[in-house]
């Protein structure tokens, strides 16, 4: 993945796989293509965009359309003469639907309207509608209608039994027999049709099911709004806001999302649900673009962030918040990945995309993070988004910078050669240096929009991985060699390095001196001196030492000398 983003020429992005999808499973065997085929479906039930009564499209005003661009951060789009028709044809061709399969699509409705003239859409249980009304000459291929009528009733079994809107009772004789039809179809024993025993059974209870409600006041219709099977059929819509080849926005969006609202009432979805996912969706083809050329994608999800901040502080609804949680946690995870090793991530070839993934990556910690966190709410709203945003940034530079200083002392070890002398604390230092340098050139520029202290926070985690180092070489030092003179010169140099761009970085910003009172001070000149002292200690002892020798030899010298002069008298007394 790092390879993606060194590409230093935009030219040559390498599109990237997309993030798993941030809902959970459905449990029921739907595929991504029938999840399509259905949304495409339920998008021209709810504009009844048919052949014999095509919608008029009325176009918003001109300043809600700038409104969306201006989030988007695109230009202004071309203007659409076709109305409706002519956008959902756009949408057709980008969700890989046939011209067959949206002609089947369009004579099952007109089955359906002269039926059910008048009856809202979201009224309606379509799998239900679809199965009744088409047939088997309405495809080419019999094999084909199998798997479209299995389709029909896995949808009928995801959105009545396994993700019911309304939960299930557990005497439900409605579900009963639900359960039992669903069987007969997929074993094939299902006669379905039109006036069979099997189908009025089966519509009797998909109406009982379909038409229960929390408040048991209103008969309102719920079958696809259940979750999470609502919001895995709509994404599918969402992704026909973008263009299938060059995965960006489509030019169409003011159009297409007016079109994708007419399924609102279907999916039971609300402008913070589509928020969401529709944050989701833009920062999964941000992703997937390799972050190049993708500044409309960006601004859309950093706008689209703040209107998600603004949501999630006004709903308490449990399904909300679990996507909520699931999709900023997997947009964090994907950004926090790639910042707690920028610099494994990021070089000067690419290092426009670092503010990108940070300015993403903190506003999905802000919004977790107060959502999650009780005593947020006890911050002010300044003061709580600045802790988060330093807390993050400093996490990044200190996670980033020991990666990257333990990196510099494996590849120190393996380029030092016999011909190179330089001890390896040297060396280190040298490494060190260069690599403070980089980070406040390089990375702390953009890092400071977030951390005003960014630099400083960077060389303070420098001197503390070198400083580790350091006390572990001098605690077992017991004299004073050129290799250990030349280390300690090397640590008081970088030091002074490390210091400089502290003080620089930290000048008349609050903090910034309490940041230097926290590098403890190597010490390098106080150890040389220690070391000094001490080998003038060891000199002096052995110069006492060779001082007494000589003394005592002098002292038994003279004894001799008396000892011989007192006893030769003595015996040559005792003699004579």
């Amino acid at each position: 993945m790092a390879r993606l983003f060194r590409s230093s020429d935009p030219a040559a992005a390498t599109t990237a796989p997309p993030l798993p999808s941030p809902l959970p499973d459905l449990g029921v065997a739907l595929s991504a293509a029938d999840l399509r085929a259905t949304a495409y479906e339920l998008l021209v039930a709810a504009s009844r965009a048919t052949g014999a009564k095509p919608l008029t499209y009325i176009p918003q005003a001109a300043t809600a359309a700038a409104k969306m661009k201006g989030a988007f951060g695109l230009g202004p789009s071309p203007s659409s003469t076709g109305g409706t028709a002519a956008v959902l044809e756009l949408v057709r061709a980008r969700m890989g639907v046939t011209e067959q399969a949206d002609a089947r699509i369009r004579r099952a409705l007109l089955r359906v309207a002269a039926g059910q003239l008048g009856t809202p859409a979201d009224s309606m249980v379509w799998p239900l509608e679809f199965v009744q009304k088409c047939k088997a000459s309405d495809f080419l291929d019999p094999l084909e209608y199998e798997a479209w009528q299995t389709r029909n009733f896995k949808l009928l079994e995801a959105g009545l039994l396994v993700h019911p809107l309304v939960p299930l009772k557990k005497s439900s004789i409605s579900a009963k027999i639900m359960r039992q039809i669903i069987h007969e179809a997929y074993d094939g024993k299902l006669e379905t049709g039109r006036n069979s025993e099997s189908m009025i059974r089966l519509r009797n209870a998909v109406v009982s099911l379909a038409c229960r409600s929390l408040d048991e006041t209103s008969d309102e219709c719920h079958w696809a709004d259940g979750f999470p099977l609502n919001l895995h059929i709509y994404k599918m819509l969402v992704e026909a806001c973008f263009d299938v080849d060059e995965g960006s926005v489509v030019q169409e969006i003011d159009e297409t999302m007016e079109l994708l609202k007419k399924t609102w009432p279907i999916f039971g979805v609300n402008q913070m649900l589509h928020n969401l996912y529709f944050t989701w969706a833009l920062f999964n083809h941000f992703v997937m673009l390799g972050q190049v050329n993708s500044n409309d994608l960006f601004c859309a999800t950093e706008n689209l962030l703040v209107e998600v901040a603004k949501d999630a502080k006004i709903t308490k609804d449990p399904d909300y918040c679990d996507v909520l949680g699931s999709t900023l946690s997997s947009i964090m995870g994907w950004t926090e990945k790639r910042l707690l090793g920028y610099h494994e991530t990021f070089n000067t070839g690419n290092i426009y995309s670092l503010q990108y993934i940070v300015s993403i990556g903190i506003s999905a910690a802000k919004i977790l993070v107060e959502n999650q966190d009780t005593s947020y709410e006890n911050h002010s709203g300044v003061k709580g988004d600045i802790d988060v945003m330093r807390s993050r940034i400093e996490t990044y530079i200190h996670s980033s910078l020991r990666s990257a200083f333990a990196q510099t002392m494996e590849e120190g070890a393996s380029k030092r050669s016999s011909r190179n002398r330089m001890p390896a604390l040297s060396f280190l230092a040298k490494k060190t240096s260069d690599l403070a340098i980089k980070e406040k050139n390089v990375y702390s520029p953009i890092l400071k929009k977030w951390h005003p202290l960014a630099a400083g926070v960077a060389v303070a985690t420098l001197h503390a991985c070198f400083g580790n180092e350091l006390k572990q070489f001098t605690a077992g030092l017991t004299e004073l060699t050129p290799d250990t003179v030349q280390v300690l010169k090397a640590a008081d140099k970088l030091e002074k390095d490390l210091i400089h761009i502290a003080i620089e970085d930290s000048m008349d910003i609050a903090g910034g001196k309490s940041l230097v009172k926290q590098m403890p001070p190597y010490e390098a000149g106080t150890v040389m001196a220690n070391l000094v002292k001490a080998w003038v200690k060891e000199q002096i002892d052995k110069l006492k030492g060779c001082a007494d020798q000589k003394l005592e030899q002098e002292v038994l010298g003279t004894q001799w000398i008396i000892t011989v002069t007192v006893l030769l008298p003595l015996l040559w007394i005792c003699c004579n």
